[in-house]
């Protein structure tokens, strides 16, 4: 009996070229998956990425389907930038472009314990959440843009131990979303408030959290970027260096220091460490809101955050993008820079009072550029170790101290009692 006709016979023949290594190599992972022979094992490597790619397909379709562009409309427009109040996703998969924007210069809510009233993210659910923003990311920027996240730790309810969403969100964008992580920063707030109270003051068993990490990510390894743009003073000792000349020669840490070192380039290149007071409690923004009784923005990154980066990274004219606009300060920086720009934000209230920030004129930029932070060297105050004894227990339990006292406090007094009765 006659084999029925295949519906779709192998007629063709291609040859392919291998390396005795590859062939061998090929025929072992044959074997190893159950396949007959190599054709059957290409097919398989085929069939594979097609289902991977028919997967990002309806990925995209559905997210397009789930964030319609109905949800998200203009709120504000300037000369370089526009305003959008709505769900950020829908911009992302519905109004941008593929492929248009050259920075997205964005904090996103942090995965906080405690719940604050700018809609933070539980920790242990935030890669979840941020999924779909991390697929818009993906289609919107440039081979050549960047996407810069300023993004706040958390700490495990109850115990003086760090969450690790931050870094969890950082693996997965690299490793499931294909981005690189270009280098990490971190801005240092000189100003912060010396927290979590409970570890740091009452318990004294931490330091203060004054650092968030700001990762630079992008779609290739070479964004483009020139860090000229960003210099900052010379120290006095290589002033005086540039001023006395230098002498090259081999440091003991083997750095082989060359004449080079002594030509005056305007200015140094500035560590990764960002030294950025956020003080500001008194400017044209809060006094609008205060005037206006509108709620303060409680979690907005200094100017000079963005201004870093926007130089850095971006050229006049380029396209930034903050999905998670807030009080639109990424918005202010970019039209002060003469960048086209677009903020995102789901609060309607946050962009009352940002559009203070653009009316009756853009607010300038911050001229003063002068102020240097110190950082303190550690154990520098005299101390005798034997009057100062370590917690044994880590701090699990208050000092007896404290709780004397909390008692002493709770206990109703004398004539509280007496009134009581």
């Amino acid at each position: 009996m006659a084999r029925p006709r295949a519906e779709h016979p192998r007629t063709k023949v291609t040859n392919l070229r291998l390396t005795e290594q590859e062939r061998d190599e090929f025929e072992a992972k044959a074997a190893e998956l159950g396949l007959k022979n190599v054709s059957e094992y290409i097919r398989f490597l085929h069939d594979v990425f097609a289902e991977k790619e028919q997967a990002e397909a309806t990925t995209l379709a559905g997210y397009r389907k789930a964030y319609p562009a109905s949800q998200i409309r203009n709120f504000h427009s300037t000369k370089h930038g526009e305003i959008l109040w709505g769900d950020a996703r829908s911009f992302l998969f519905n109004k941008a472009k593929p492929e248009s924007v050259d920075l997205i210069m964005t904090s996103p809510p942090f995965g906080l314990v405690r719940k604050k009233s700018y809609g933070n993210e539980d920790a242990d659910q935030y890669c979840d959440w941020f999924r779909p923003f991390a697929e818009g990311f993906k289609r919107v920027l440039k081979d050549s843009g960047s996407l810069v996240i300023d993004i706040g730790g958390a700490w495990v309810p109850g115990q003086p131990t760090r969450s690790l969403y931050h870094f969890k969100l950082l693996i997965m964008l690299v490793e499931e979303y294909g981005f690189h992580l270009c280098q990490e920063h971190y801005w240092w707030n000189p100003s912060k408030l010396p927290t979590p109270a409970e570890w740091v003051n009452v318990r004294r068993v931490r330091v203060k959290d004054a650092v968030n990490c700001v990762w630079w990510l992008s779609k290739t390894p070479y964004p483009k970027a020139n860090n000229k743009r960003i210099l900052q003073p010379y120290s006095k000792s290589m002033k005086h260096l540039l001023k006395n000349g230098y002498v090259a020669k081999l440091r003991p840490s083997g750095h082989d220091i060359s004449e080079k070192f002594s030509k005056d380039n305007g200015g140094s290149v500035p560590p990764n460490l960002l030294a950025i007071a956020n003080t500001e409690s008194n400017g044209r923004y809060q006094d609008h809101c205060r005037n206006e009784n509108i709620a303060i923005h409680p979690a907005r990154f200094p100017s000079a955050l963005p201004e870093y980066f926007m130089r850095f990274l971006t050229d006049p004219g380029d396209y930034v993008v903050d999905p998670f606009g807030g009080s639109c300060v990424t918005g202010a920086v970019a039209e002060a820079l003469e960048r086209k720009w677009t903020c995102c934000e789901l609060s309607e209230e946050y962009l009352l009072g940002g559009k203070a920030r653009f009316v009756p004129e853009v607010q300038p930029l911050e001229k003063k550029r002068d102020v240097a932070y110190d950082i303190a060297p550690p154990c520098a105050q005299p101390l005798n170790e034997a009057d100062i004894p370590l917690f044994e227990d880590g701090g699990a339990k208050r000092p007896a101290s404290l709780t004397k006292k909390s008692k002493a406090s709770s206990e109703p007094k004398a004539q509280d009692r007496l009134s009581a009765s």
